[in-house]
């Protein structure tokens, strides 16, 4: 499989520019932080009803693998077992079509 390194740039970029403009107008302080995941339609549905505010961007499933990894990267987020997790559940997985940000500590009220 062939990956486009410039799809990846462009769409870590935008997801990039979207997560920092809403932590701003939400006014995260050093202790916010993003939980970054991979969703399907269902998942997706899910977080955003269940926290606010959420960021989902709909990713080619051939490069969101590597988007997800190049954003925890940007964010500071080291690699734990549920990274691994995610990595393993994508595979072939073309139901995963979506990178989900939200903020475990602002559930939706």
């Amino acid at each position: 499989m062939i990956v486009d390194k410039q799809a990846i740039e462009k769409q870590t970029r935008m997801y990039m520019f979207d997560l920092l403009n809403t932590a701003k107008e939400h006014g995260f302080k050093g202790e916010d932080n993003w939980e970054l995941s991979m969703a399907t339609d269902t998942e997706r549905i899910k977080i955003q009803k269940d926290y606010y505010p959420t960021i989902a961007a709909r990713i080619f499933p051939e490069i969101l693998l590597q988007v997800f990894h190049t954003i925890k990267s940007r964010l500071d987020q080291p690699s734990h077992q549920e990274d691994r997790k995610e990595g393993t559940r994508n595979g072939l997985n073309e139901e995963l079509t979506y990178l989900v940000a939200f903020n475990p500590k602002r559930p939706r009220t």
